[in-house]
């Protein structure tokens, strides 16, 4: 979708301007927060009521976000509702983040496993990882039983899948070509 982040990358771009300023960590805390509230379907059919004027679309959204929202991030969503954008948080937010990473040299590592990780296991991985993309990388763990066994780890736009259930989908294709 082009224009999904054509639309975002501003608003992503001004809002890392600010957090820069601040307590980044905290902001992108934040911001993950706005883009869970703003990517829930019950808010999507909030944010595209007609009925709701925005002072009651603001109401609900920092309601449901359930954190204190200071000036700048009430400016910052205050200005995404009145352009009809708040919808597009869940965008603002991958761009943010993808921001914050090149900013600090670093990016993040979704790692898909058949069976719980231990601690071990991960910091293991992600070492080995780190050697291969050069970058820090922060985990996060995902069970995901239908791989049936290995990892399927994915950095930036990058997809390492060493899964059994790859695997024996490259055989199917083998056997029925």
């Amino acid at each position: 979708m082009a224009e999904l982040s054509t639309i975002a990358r501003p608003y992503a771009e001004a809002l890392y301007r600010v957090a820069a300023e601040g307590d980044l960590d905290a902001w992108a805390e934040l911001v993950s927060r706005m883009a869970d509230v703003a990517g829930n379907p019950d808010m999507q059919a909030v944010i595209s009521n007609p009925k709701l004027s925005p002072a009651q679309v603001y109401g609900v959204f920092v309601g449901v976000l359930g954190v204190p929202v200071k000036d700048t991030a009430a400016n910052f969503i205050t200005t995404l509702i009145d352009n009809g954008r708040l919808a597009f948080m869940p965008e603002i937010a991958e761009q943010f983040h993808a921001l914050k990473n090149a900013g600090q040299g670093s990016a993040d590592a979704a790692i898909y496993s058949a069976f719980p990780m231990t601690e071990v296991q991960v910091s293991d991985l992600i070492a080995a990882l780190e050697k291969k993309f050069k970058v820090k990388l922060t985990p996060s763990v995902t069970v995901d039983p239908s791989l049936i066994g290995g990892v399927r780890v994915v950095v930036n736009d990058e997809v390492l899948d060493t899964s059994i259930r790859t695997r024996l989908e490259q055989m199917r294709v083998a056997l029925t070509a």
